[in-house]
């Protein structure tokens, strides 16, 4: 770049250039003279003016001055220029940046809506998939009878085999081996086993059943676009347990059909099927077996089933079998089995024929006291009143509280089951007015399987609301309203009692 003159160097070059073109026009004054020498003068030779050196040199500043001026300007000119095309483009770079910000931005938000978008359609969709989950669940455990394996008449050459070389343990085996190779729907039958009968054409199967779990207890699923998040609905408690009790009833059949379907006519006439369903005992948190339906089916009764028709009912088809049922399988609320058998030893527990066993009549004190209490509940219901088991009956004196509803209203009884052979003692009788009180109960029942004292028929007389029945009474309003004979085992003949009350 070429060096900025000074304001000297500039009027000296100013004054040398003034010189050069002064002596140029004295030269060319001279030379037009000497050429023109004979001709006349046309008019007098103008006389040159003394210039004074100050005002010359003050002319010289001032054109110096003026050029300094105008490269000034046009310095300033470009400066000007130049900062303003830099402003320019750095403006143009600013909204540049800015444009590109916005369209970040943009393109940000585009982003997270698509996000959203693909969140939600993968919610709703995962929603939709676990509400068909459910469904297909559902349709599996209520196509339970209509699902049923074809063939089975397959295994009766296996079936004879078996007894020819091992006999009613070989039966037994194959029909368990059939029973656990069945294709139900997974977690419906853990677990099974068969005692076979020869002499009576009878065989005992034991099967385990699911628990009320396998049951989805959800309903549906829905998206909140709120939280963002997929929620169950939870099914109704009432229709979780009436599906639970339809499967049992189900499982139950089908267990029955692929045992006859599978063993020859010749060699099973009757199958005895109990329902077991793992559990723990509150009372002891031992685990037990509770057995939730037990019935005896006839080859000829249950060929007149149609399991294939959608229309089935299958806990009325139970009933019409004479099984005995839970009245809340989802409670593991137990019933007593037709038939007990030993099956790690493969033979029949009880001392006469299978036959005679179902015949025989039960002997109330050699029953278990839950499974007293579920009669005395029973009865009552078969009475005409609504009962439920209590809670914790051990604590309170209550083992069940019963509603008896007419046109003026519905009252309510506690009700006390004591399966004893001795006298009810007076002081079990007075608590009850005590837990009458405290359930706000209108009435309290004492049902024996022995008898009361005078002071307790005495108590309960001047109370007024304590009803009291003994194991004569108690027979007899077991024969008349569930036809069951029953006997009491008790050691010695009450106090005003026959011989013929126990039996």
């Amino acid at each position: 770049m070429a060096r900025r003159k000074t304001v000297a160097e500039i009027l000296a070059e100013a004054y040398r250039l003034k010189q050069q073109a002064r002596a140029a026009q004295a030269q060319g004054g001279a030379q037009q003279a000497t050429g023109h020498a004979a001709a006349p003068a046309a008019h007098p030779r103008p006389r040159k003016r003394k210039v004074d050196p100050a005002v010359e040199h003050a002319l010289l500043l001032a054109v110096g001055e003026k050029h300094l001026q105008r490269e000034e300007a046009a310095r300033a000119k470009e400066a000007a220029r130049v900062e303003a095309e830099l402003a320019k483009r750095q403006t143009a770079r600013r909204r540049e940046e800015e444009a590109k910000k916005r369209a970040d931005a943009q393109a940000s938000k585009e982003t997270e809506r698509q996000a959203r978008q693909a969140e939600t359609a993968r919610l709703k969709a995962q929603a939709e998939e676990s509400t068909a989950e459910c469904n297909r669940r559902r349709e599996e455990l209520e196509s339970v009878l209509l699902l049923r394996p074809e063939g089975l008449e397959a295994w009766h050459p296996h079936v004879e085999e078996a007894f020819a070389h091992e006999g009613p343990q070989g039966v037994a085996e194959r029909i368990e081996d059939l029973l656990r190779r069945s294709p139900v729907p997974p977690g419906c039958r853990t677990a099974a086993q068969a005692v076979y009968v020869p002499e009576a054409q009878q065989l005992l199967v034991d099967v385990e059943l699911p628990n009320h779990e396998i049951v989805p207890s959800v309903a549906s699923y829905r998206y909140v676009a709120q939280r963002a998040e997929v929620v169950p609905q939870p099914a109704k408690q009432a229709e979780i347990h009436e599906a639970y009790a339809r499967l049992v009833a189900r499982l139950a059949l089908r267990a029955l059909d692929e045992a006859f379907s599978a063993t020859p006519a010749a060699f099973v006439e009757t199958v005895i099927l109990n329902g077991r369903v793992n559990t723990t005992d509150r009372a002891t948190g031992q685990t037990v077996r509770a057995c939730v339906v037990s019935v005896v089916a006839e080859r000829k009764d249950f060929a007149e089933l149609v399991l294939d028709e959608p229309r089935l009912d299958p806990q009325q088809c139970l009933h019409r079998l004479g099984a005995t049922v839970s009245k809340h399988p989802h409670d593991l609320e137990p019933v007593t089995p037709v038939v007990e058998a030993d099956l790690s030893r493969y033979r029949i527990t009880t001392d006469t024929a299978v036959v005679a066993t179902l015949d025989s009549r039960p002997d109330l004190l050699q029953m278990n006291p839950y499974d007293f209490e579920r009669l005395v509940r029973e009865l009552f219901e078969a009475m005409g009143y609504e009962t439920w088991r209590t809670q914790g009956s051990r604590d309170d004196g209550v083992d069940a509280v019963a509603t008896l509803t007419d046109p003026t209203g519905s009252t309510v009884f506690a009700i006390q089951a004591k399966r004893s052979k001795n006298v009810v003692p007076v002081n079990t009788v007075r608590a009850m007015s005590g837990v009458m009180h405290d359930k706000d109960a209108g009435y309290g029942i004492v049902v024996t399987t022995s008898w009361f004292g005078k002071d307790s028929y005495d108590f309960a007389h001047r109370n007024g609301r304590l009803r009291l029945i003994n194991g004569r009474n108690l027979k007899s309003l077991l024969a008349e309203h569930l036809n069951i004979d029953a006997l009491i085992g008790l050691p010695k003949v009450p106090p005003g009692w026959q011989a013929g009350d126990l039996v």
